[in-house]
């Protein structure tokens, strides 16, 4: 399953493969302790199709034990810190019945647990004998979704052999960019740069240290680096790329990281947890037009709704219904523009706020208020009106105390002189609370 990997982990010998904790490890190393783990789970009696619950973040054992399990073909749930609140609920939802728990020193304990599978999409993956990826999904729309995934598939686009890259593994190691990002700096032998705080000084001191080319993140993490100015303490001139995903990014962010820095290329990517990460291309660094597909994936845009065919889509949900149309299509809920080969991204339909029939989506509403001095935050959703059905509504989060009257005066008068006025916030709430999630994602008041 994995041995076009252990032939470029053989091919790239003792060049650098891992970078954790100031130390080196080499495709040597990483090579020999994949063969570790198969050893270990050979002896612990771990048989194919078996649950693992796999507690960690990105670490030499955390990428070796990941790799053996596949090749062990067993079903794997990675969980990291980030939902320490929910990791209880989703082994429970996953009826995990292994759990390795990797430490901060890279130590690895081992717990049988006392569950027991019967999701028929279980037996539907072990009769397939393949290796599964359980991912959940954050929630933020009610009770979080446990997509499960052939890996067999997902694993098909890394075969096709690309230039290798000095990356940061700032998505995380239970999300599907975070796994994207580690399969397709390992299949091209380049190099896995991680770490430990994902602040904007720690991030960019390790692109600045170990010379990192690309930096794959969030609009919201862009925006922090933006607030932090921690770009003006330390030297980005390895940088050659900054991709970012998870959320619409707010043009206003998008154009001021670019007059920034004009010679870093800025994508846009597109994934979901439920079918992967599309190939993308930017139509410019400082364009929210993008082309999304590449071989494997189909796209088509009904009722403004982008659906996707995938080869790599998962099987379905552990504990929700098949979210797919009866020809195979994932309605992925993001309205868009299309303009060609290129579409815009608006948001997501569940968001847009409805003000008396015309249509505002919060992105937009956000990019304008973001613009402006002293804002370190901005969510902008929807609240009912008896008049207009919906009013548009921000909560601000400001980056040094303000008078919050003259601060809303402004707010105010800054976006009646660029949008419709239906699109002005009616209601604008201040907070101290920081609006993103610990996967640096926008977290929008409901």
């Amino acid at each position: 399953m994995i041995e076009f990997l252990l032939d470029i982990f053989k091919e790239y010998g003792s060049q650098d493969a891992i970078i954790w904790k100031d130390q080196v490890y080499s495709y040597h190393w990483l090579h020999e302790r994949v063969q570790f783990w198969q050893k270990q789970i050979r002896e612990k009696e771990i048989a194919p199709g078996t649950v693992v619950i796999l507690e960690a973040d990105f670490s030499p054992n955390a990428v070796a034990l990941f790799l053996a399990l596949v090749e062990a073909r067993c079903i794997l749930v990675p969980l990291t810190r980030s939902v320490e609140m929910k990791k209880k609920e989703f082994i429970e939802i996953a009826q995990g019945e292994v759990r390795f728990s990797i430490d901060d020193f890279d130590v690895t304990t081992i717990a049988v647990l006392d569950n027991h599978t019967d999701y028929p999409l279980y037996q539907k993956i072990r009769e397939l004998n393949n290796p599964g990826l359980i991912l959940f999904s954050s929630g933020s729309t009610g009770k979080s979704k446990a997509a499960l995934h052939d890996l067999s598939s997902l694993l098909e686009k890394f075969k096709t052999r690309r230039f290798p890259q000095r990356s940061i593994s700032f998505l995380l190691y239970d999300h599907i960019g975070g796994v994207n990002t580690m399969l397709h700096i390992l299949s091209n032998g380049g190099v896995l740069i991680t770490v430990q705080e994902r602040s904007a000084d720690s991030v960019l001191s390790a692109i600045e240290k170990y010379r990192a080319e690309l930096l794959p993140t969030s609009p919201t993490f862009i925006n922090l680096i933006l607030l932090s100015e921690a770009y003006k303490r330390h030297d980005l001139s390895s940088l050659r790329t900054v991709t970012y995903g998870t959320e619409p990014m707010p043009e206003s962010t998008l154009k001021r990281f670019h007059e920034l820095f004009p010679e870093i290329k800025l994508q846009q990517t597109y994934g979901l947890s439920e079918v992967g990460i599309l190939r993308s291309k930017s139509r410019r660094s400082d364009s929210l037009w993008v082309k999304i597909g590449g071989e494997g994936y189909e796209t088509r845009v009904v009722d403004n709704i982008l659906q996707i065919k995938a080869q790599s889509a998962m099987l379905g949900y552990l504990n929700a219904p098949s979210p797919f149309t009866e020809d195979g299509w994932f309605i992925t809920g993001d309205e868009v523009e299309v303009d060609g080969e290129y579409m815009r991204i608006l948001g997501r339909r569940s968001e847009l706020i409805n003000v008396g029939g015309e249509k505002v989506y919060p992105a937009e509403v956000e990019s304008v208020i973001q613009s402006l001095p002293n804002i370190a935050e901005v969510s902008v959703y929807g609240e009912k009106n008896p008049i207009t059905g919906s009013m548009v509504c921000a909560l601000v989060k400001l980056v040094d105390s303000e008078d919050v009257q003259q601060a809303r005066l402004r707010i105010k008068k800054a976006c009646g002189e660029t949008l419709p006025r239906f699109k002005v916030p009616v209601r604008i709430t201040f907070t101290d609370d920081s609006q993103h999630s610990e996967r640096f994602k926008k977290m929008r008041p409901r």
